[in-house]
């Protein structure tokens, strides 16, 4: 089977001025502008809580960032539902938003229709960020957190379930999967 030919590719600059200008999330790949859809409250709920209660055990000289700040990776530019900066963050500007560099951890949380994305081509491009050291990816369908932490020159993955919990080397941390879900309680 083939697919069409893409009809325009965009520059990065038309790029930066279609996000000054949009009320969307829109993503950066290699020329191709992806608008993402808006959440729903299951999807915002598991995000507001996995940040706080990473924010709540970070050691000191780190901080969270929500799904408001864009990370820059190359010729990729994306939205994550989140992510940690220890020391620095280096920053840079596009347009008049801002996007980091530097992610020690970035955080995703599914949902139906970005689930393979978040787990194939985004993953892949968040393993060539040189600060990053895990990826957590937050299941929207049941209580399970998928952690990718660089080990020495590859990654490993681990899947955590309901009553377990997941630590973290860098940054040093542990959380638990049924704290994290509690937040779905009453939606």
């Amino acid at each position: 089977m083939s697919t069409a030919p893409r009809l325009h590719r965009y520059t990065y600059s038309e790029y930066a001025g279609a996000l000054e200008l949009s009320n969307l999330k829109l993503e950066y790949w290699a020329g191709e502008i992806l608008a993402m859809a808006g959440g729903t409250p299951e999807h915002s709920a598991l995000a507001s809580s996995v940040m706080s209660l990473i924010h709540a055990k970070l050691p000191a000289g780190c901080r969270t960032f929500n799904s408001d700040l864009l990370l820059k990776i190359g010729d990729v530019t994306v939205f994550p539902d989140g992510q940690v900066v220890c020391g620095k963050a280096e920053r840079i500007s596009i347009g008049n938003k801002t996007a980091i560099l530097n992610p020690g951890l970035v955080i995703e949380v599914t949902s139906p229709s970005t689930e393979a994305y978040d787990r194939g081509a985004k993953l892949d491009v968040y393993k060539t960020v040189k600060s990053l050291q895990a990826v957590w990816i937050v299941s929207h369908k049941r209580p399970r957190v998928t952690v990718i932490e660089r080990h020495k020159r590859s990654w490993r993955e681990t899947n955590f379930s309901a009553g377990e919990h997941l630590t973290l080397a860098s940054p040093a941390l542990t959380v638990d999967v049924d704290a994290i879900y509690a937040a779905l309680q009453g939606l």
